[in-house]
């Protein structure tokens, strides 16, 4: 799925949109025992507790494609029988009607999902009829002619509330607040199944994360049946890692900068694409040479990348570039430069000496105070 399927699924999620037919829960304590399990129809619900709901499950379609957000496709041996993606179409084919089927798929949640505390599971089905599309790209209310039945799962955590103060109404009075058990923001999710080219897609998912280096990959495997892709830091580690290993000696300092502007021209010339861009094996590879790393140097790449990351593992190259500053480090010191204007910055020698050369062309302020008066 990219940005622009995601989006028009997290726009059903209102009010006036929502064909959201059942609701269903488990509640789960800290000792991984079920204190509740409800099925409910979703409109019967007060109007208040339906916006909490609907709060829950935009989040649960929100954040960045590779790094909270993941579109996973099962391959034909996923979908075998006795395979997580089995037991996730029997659920989608029950309509949530199938209280089994429902207890069944709480137990797995709760058997892999590596969590200490309190939390709540909950699932809904939603039902979007798809407008067509006119070749303006403007929708076409009266004009549709398919319906995405889909799932989307949430797992909240459930934590006390704050000790506090209240004023009691009825006794007109300031005093201690009652606390009580309140569900907070999903840590975890999904949609099943995907919205791909504006069609149900049984042979993908979109899973969220709402913590990028915590994927919960036991949960993944066992209740989803993937294996746990690469966290976003880990992709920035294992990059400069294959930089680094591979170039040795030729990993200076003009060499990183090109590589950091070649991404940024790429992530420029994509930018308003709905899918974010990734970098394959051969794509690093070629943005390597562009840089200016000589072909005796890149020898040793393939097994470099094969090792580290995976020889058919892609990167996201927002994940290990970062757009918002480029940073030159050392054990004293700490230079952020803006990311567009890396050719104020050199290293060159002095006096015998490596340093750090910056232009300044512009006014210049020290701890705050402008110096250039």
């Amino acid at each position: 799925m990219n940005k622009k399927e995601i989006l028009e699924v997290r726009k059903q999620l209102t009010p006036e949109r929502t064909a959201i037919t059942k609701i269903c829960g488990c509640y789960v304590n800290a000792d991984k025992e079920k204190q509740l399990e409800f099925s409910k129809t979703f409109l019967a619900l007060e109007e208040e507790e339906m916006f909490k709901y609907f709060d829950i499950f935009k989040k649960t379609l929100s954040g960045k494609l590779g790094k909270n957000l993941f579109s996973m496709e099962y391959s034909i041996s996923d979908e075998d029988v006795d395979t997580p993606h089995e037991m996730l179409m029997e659920l989608y084919n029950s309509q949530l009607e199938d209280e089994t089927l429902l207890s069944a798929f709480y137990d797995k949640v709760i058997a892999s999902y590596n969590y200490a505390e309190n939390y709540f599971i909950v699932i809904i089905r939603d039902v979007y009829d798809i407008p067509g599309k006119a070749s303006d790209g403007f929708e076409m209310e009266d004009a549709s002619d398919s319906v995405y039945d889909h799932m989307i799962c949430g797992i909240c955590p459930v934590k006390l509330s704050k000790p506090g103060l209240s004023y009691n109404t009825n006794n007109n009075d300031i005093e201690s607040r009652i606390r009580d058990w309140v569900v907070e923001a999903p840590l975890s999710g999904f949609l099943f199944p995907s919205f791909t080219d504006r069609q149900t897609d049984i042979h993908s998912l979109l899973y969220y994360s709402k913590m990028p280096e915590d994927l919960k990959p036991d949960f993944l495997q066992e209740v989803l049946g993937f294996v746990a892709p690469l966290t976003a830091s880990d992709q920035k580690d294992a990059f400069d890692a294959v930089v680094s290993d591979t170039l040795l000696e030729a990993c200076d300092f003009d060499v990183v900068k090109n590589i950091h502007e070649n991404i940024m021209d790429m992530m420029e010339e994509v930018k308003d694409e709905p899918t974010p861009l990734t970098l394959t094996k051969t794509d690093v590879k070629k943005v390597l040479e562009k840089s200016g790393v000589n072909p005796e140097a890149l020898e040793d790449f393939e097994a470099e990348y094969d090792s580290t990351i995976g020889e058919n593992e892609a990167l996201t190259a927002n994940n290990i570039t970062n757009t918002g500053t480029f940073e030159i480090k050392s054990p004293d010191i700490v230079v952020k430069v803006n990311p567009a204007r890396t050719d104020l910055v050199d290293v060159r020698e002095v006096d015998g000496r490596k340093c750090l050369v910056i232009e300044i062309n512009d006014s210049l302020f020290v701890n705050g105070i402008d110096i250039n008066k």
